[in-house]
């Protein structure tokens, strides 16, 4: 079933162009396009720079390798990165269903928040861990002086039971930087968990040098995906989610 980005609503008129118009609020527009059709772009360059960005390899470093605009780049690379957060907010949130997951985290004095409100200098982030695999979201972390002892620096992990642990990311300006762990990695070895996964963030955002507040909640939930799926083809999975329709949920990212 179709639903309006804008308002909600389920009832449209199909027009002469092929398009559609919400009866509510009179928004107009293919409301049937696919992630993958969402620009106009040669399939041939969706299909190479798809590839570069599964490898890891930011925007900002094809710049002079592709012969298309950073912005172009930008925004397809942005499309991916929608096709993945409806993606895996719709595993989530199934996860939660079959799991029984609000009782525990209620239970561990963190609530995770099925919204992303970039906003302050600092966002408190929970990550879940259940079914073998890891999910991160904000929360509404712990107040007052016991909280305050307890934060230490930004990018601790803070245990409330082996399922569920929450930490916070500081906002600088426009941009989430967060430091890369100190030390010598070992070398391609990725850990398991809440702690792995934790590591596994802060190499990938410090790679990214800098994320933009307003896109944050899309990179997060990239570096979950990539997590999740780190010993399978990621240029397979991710061409299977761009067939699929534009969502409501995903419109609501967009610029």
């Amino acid at each position: 079933m179709l639903i309006c980005p804008r308002c909600g609503g389920k009832n449209f008129w199909r027009l002469a162009t092929g398009q559609r118009r919400c009866g509510q609020c009179g928004l107009t527009r293919k409301f049937d396009k696919t992630y993958w059709n969402s620009t106009k772009m040669s399939p041939y360059w969706k299909g190479r720079l798809l590839e570069y960005f599964c490898l890891g390899v930011p925007a900002y470093r094809l710049r002079l390798q592709v012969p298309l605009d950073l912005k172009t780049v930008q925004r397809w690379f942005r499309i991916l990165r929608i096709a993945i957060y409806s993606h895996e907010m719709k595993e989530m949130k199934a996860l939660f269903a079959k799991a029984g997951a609000g009782q525990a985290l209620g239970a561990g004095r963190v609530r995770l928040r099925q919204d992303f409100t970039v906003s302050a200098d600092r966002m408190p982030l929970g990550i879940y861990k259940g079914n073998g695999r890891v999910f991160t979201l904000p929360v509404e972390a712990p107040e007052g002086d016991e909280a305050t002892g307890r934060i230490g620096e930004s990018g601790q992990l803070q245990f409330c039971d082996e399922t569920l642990a929450w930490t916070f990311v500081d906002i600088h300006g426009s941009s989430v930087v967060v430091n890369g762990e100190k030390g010598t990695r070992r070398g391609h070895e990725i850990l398991e968990g809440i702690e792995g996964f934790w590591a596994f963030t802060r190499q990938w955002l410090k790679h990214y040098r800098g994320v933009p507040r307003r896109y944050f909640p899309l990179y997060l939930k990239e570096i979950e995906w990539r997590f999740n799926h780190r010993d399978e083809n990621l240029v397979k999975l991710i061409r299977n989610l761009l067939d699929k329709r534009v969502t409501a949920e995903s419109e609501l990212l967009r610029p």
